[in-house]
């Protein structure tokens, strides 16, 4: 059934049927703006205007009044016109506003996020299952089960989350439970929590994507390679972004495809670099290099992302990094379904750590994602920084970046040369490879990689 118009549902929090309404609009994959008469109470006296009822839920399609959940039902079946009489009583709203930022303010009033102990350990302004499920059957006047569905949406919208982030179960158990604006996270983009129903990975991507693409053409220079963090840093653009990476602590993932994956990932990752040398200062020895990429950190979707995470994690397939004795993700670890369906090795040329020896930055979009990689490459490879040839020794230098990570690229050197060499532009560089392959008379160095700021 085509729609043409808006379909309005007047809820409160908690309303089983007002719930029940909204999933079957879901189901039968109708849009609908959800007003919540406990965020928006002056909605209340209209409602009983246009209705003469207090009741919710009650429906509305344009000014057409539908009635409850049954009458909805029914409603589907005819076919209804445009006159959008709501847009006066609602006004422009930047996101749709969701129900349990409601409730999580109701929460922190209610006292019942305290200070827990657990042997020696203290996880402060936290609460149990079991608290939840007892302040909503006596605050809200709904059974167990229904307080348990509440506590589960808490953790499905990324509102809250167990003390360790690794349970996607509520349980109604002396489970120790936080709302992720009191997580004592370092995150980058920790605090305040986005009100808004979750956006697609599409979504927030691209908009973040414009926003540093803005960033990135008034403050880098030499073709990407170097980086103003002191103009940036004083920039209005920049407030912007620190503003806009709280959407992407509730950002929804799980139904991104691959291609919106890999372009989301190499973007946040290069912003996170930027970000951090901006807060933090850039590292400058081997410990602090370390340190940086494993503790460097957004919360993305109800989960926190190191550099690490992001780059060994999830765009290369949960493989071990350098220096790293584990996998970035265990078996039991959530974030492990939101891996790369297969590595990519070309995200080594989108990359950027922070350093000299880095490829240049850009950005990426998911459409044409696999063209944008491959001229990344090219560019890369093309440049000193990547790959050097010197026909009188025979010699190739390349980038530490593929003795690093020589398993992405092939089992041995000769794999490596000939996958280079499918990715490299033409011209005097491939042709000197190409003679140098045939002859297979050559040695293979890697260059020293230049760890000093990009600035």
């Amino acid at each position: 059934m085509e729609i043409k118009g808006r379909v309005v549902v007047f809820s409160i929090i908690g309303c089983s049927h007002c719930m029940k309404a909204k999933n079957n609009l879901q189901q039968l994959d109708v849009p609908y703006t959800d007003v919540n008469l406990d965020a928006f109470p002056r909605c209340r006296d209209y409602l009983k205007e246009k209705t003469g009822k207090y009741t919710v839920p009650q429906i509305f399609f344009n000014n057409i009044f539908i009635g409850g959940n049954d009458d909805l039902i029914r409603a589907c079946t005819c076919k209804l016109y445009v006159v959008d009489l709501f847009s006066d009583l609602l006004g422009d709203f930047a996101c749709e506003p969701n129900e349990y930022a409601i409730l999580t303010q109701d929460l922190k009033s209610s006292g019942l996020i305290r200070d827990h102990h657990r042997g020696l350990s203290v996880y402060k302004r936290s609460f149990t299952g079991k608290e939840f499920v007892d302040w909503i059957v006596k605050n809200k006047q709904l059974d167990r089960e229904c307080a348990v569905e509440m506590g589960q949406a808490l953790i499905d919208q990324h509102f809250g989350a167990d003390i360790n982030k690794y349970q996607i179960i509520f349980k109604d158990d002396e489970t120790i439970y936080r709302l992720l604006e009191d997580d004592q996270s370092t995150a980058l983009n920790a605090g305040t929590v986005s009100q808004c129903e979750p956006r697609p990975v599409d979504a927030v991507g691209e908009q973040i994507r414009k926003l540093i693409l803005s960033i990135y053409s008034a403050f880098l220079t030499d073709g990407g390679k170097k980086v103003d963090y002191q103009g940036i840093s004083a920039s209005s653009e920049f407030e912007k972004y620190k503003n806009l990476t709280k959407e992407l602590i509730r950002v929804e993932l799980e139904s991104a495809t691959h291609e919106e994956k890999l372009a989301f990932f190499i973007n946040i990752y290069n912003a996170l670099v930027i970000h951090a040398n901006i807060v933090k200062g850039p590292p400058t020895n081997l410990w602090q290099r370390y340190k940086f990429f494993n503790t460097v950190s957004y919360l993305i979707g109800g989960h926190t992302y190191s550099l690490q995470d992001i780059e060994n994690g999830i765009l290369r397939r949960n493989k071990k990094g350098v220096g790293m004795l584990y996998k970035p993700f265990s078996k039991t670890d959530p974030r492990v379904k939101l891996t790369l369906e297969k590595p990519e090795p070309l995200v080594h040329f989108a990359l950027v750590c922070g350093s000299k020896s880095c490829p240049p930055i850009k950005t990426y979009s998911a459409e044409d994602i696999n063209i944008q990689l491959q001229m990344a490459a090219e560019a890369f490879l093309d440049g000193d920084n990547g790959l050097q040839i010197s026909m009188d020794k025979k010699e190739i230098k390349l980038s530490m970046i593929f003795k690093w990570y020589r398993e992405d690229f092939g089992q041995n050197v000769d794999e490596l040369l000939r996958f280079l060499y499918e990715y490299m532009a033409k011209g005097e560089k491939k042709d000197q490879l190409t003679q140098l392959l045939t002859d297979k008379k050559y040695k293979v160095r890697y260059m020293s990689y230049d760890w000093s700021v990009n600035n």
